[in-house]
């Protein structure tokens, strides 16, 4: 072989073994990639937003059964939380925050249902798709809705106020504390709940829309209640969720009202709600599942930052937000009073029992078979 030739040969061998190794770069390129895939491929990173931190539920229960699930789906994706403190404003701008970071995915509960709007409407801008949580934004172009069919909530309160109150023979009306107006969710639990109470024999002796879904402001509310229809002028209390339920039986309390002899009902199976129940001062509670609720909304966001469709048979409904028919996760809610606390938030693992039945709660938790 002449000098010329060999030069030639390895020079063609050369350009063989680097396009090997390009091509081998490329193969790496696409397995390591974040688009689509099983478990294991890929990140990103997913903003969570919730409300306020006056409901216990949103720190307790919601953000770290998300967190959690987050990590298990996609150990490489992180999470960029806010909470709100029930600020729209304040909200706006820690959307904006996620944006400006480059997050793949919006999952926000929405302090104000209609305000939210404006955030989904930059989320849209960077094309970031938003998956509205627990609570529904309204007339807006979100991807996914996952909540509880909240107007069964309201008709689950109501059916046990009104069937209690029968049951008892109570004579006299009902005094009703509502949720937040600017909450979607609010209007859907007023709505299940005047449903049955409007057709029952009881009547509605004063009302109020409780702002920020307050206690403080919910035992102002019923403090007034009381003072316009006397202490004998009402029969139970409907009570939007656990908080307000404290609230309206702390006013009772005040007023040397026994709560025992007033049902009041309540919302979201608050750790402070089932002991209330347990001694007989608040009736019932509505138990929502929030660990599969959570848990739901971790899937749907690591799908959606790998470029992803919602995983097989998680989405089972529709709901109109105003705007479109919403791609929706409806979760199942339960009344729960003393006689089913076991068999629910116990058996499920939502408390346990060591947390319920602490202190002056034992002989009640014994009382109801809970150990």
């Amino acid at each position: 072989m002449t000098k010329r030739r060999w030069r030639l040969s390895m020079l063609a061998v050369v350009a063989v073994l680097a396009a090997g190794v390009l091509l081998a770069a490329c193969g790496d390129d696409d397995d390591d990639g974040g688009g689509g895939g099983g478990g294991e491929g890929g990140g990103g990173s997913i903003a969570l937003l919730l409300p306020e931190s006056k409901t216990a539920r949103y720190e307790s229960q919601d953000r770290p059964n998300f967190e959690r699930k987050v990590q298990e789906l996609c150990p490489d994706c992180t999470i960029e939380y806010a909470n709100a403190d029930q600020d729209p404003s304040k909200q706006q701008q820690q959307a904006e925050a996620a944006i400006t970071k480059g997050v793949k995915v919006l999952v926000l509960d929405p302090v104000d249902a209609a305000s939210a709007g404006a955030i989904v409407s930059r989320a849209k801008q960077s094309q970031i798709p938003v998956v509205s949580y627990d609570r529904l934004i309204t007339d807006a172009d979100i991807d996914y809705y996952i909540s509880f069919d909240n107007v069964r909530v309201g008709e689950l309160q109501g059916e046990s106020l009104v069937s209690k109150l029968e049951e008892d023979g109570a004579k006299g009306d009902i005094i009703m504390i509502n949720g937040a107006p600017t909450d979607n969710n609010a209007k859907l639990f007023k709505q299940g709940a005047h449903s049955v109470i409007d057709r029952s024999q009881f009547n509605v002796a004063k009302e109020y829309d409780t702002p920020d879904w307050s206690p403080d402001k919910a035992q102002t509310e019923m403090e007034q209640a009381i003072t316009a229809v006397g202490e004998n002028g009402f029969a139970g209390v409907y009570a939007a969720n656990d908080g307000t339920a404290g609230g309206a039986i702390a006013a009772m309390k005040s007023a040397g009202i026994d709560p025992a002899t007033r049902p009041t009902t309540g919302q979201d199976a608050e750790l402070a709600a089932i002991q209330r129940i347990l001694v007989g001062e608040q009736y019932m509670t509505v138990y929502k599942a929030i660990k599969p609720e959570a848990e739901a909304a971790a899937e749907l966001a690591v799908a959606l930052a790998r470029g992803e469709d919602a995983p097989k048979g998680l989405v089972n409904d529709k709901v109109d937000n105003g705007q479109e028919q919403v791609p929706s996760v409806l979760l199942k809610p339960v009344a729960v009073t003393k006689d089913n606390i076991n068999e629910t938030v116990i058996k499920d693992g939502f408390w346990k029992a060591s947390q319920v039945c602490t202190g002056k709660y034992a002989a009640a938790c014994k009382e109801a078979g809970i150990q």
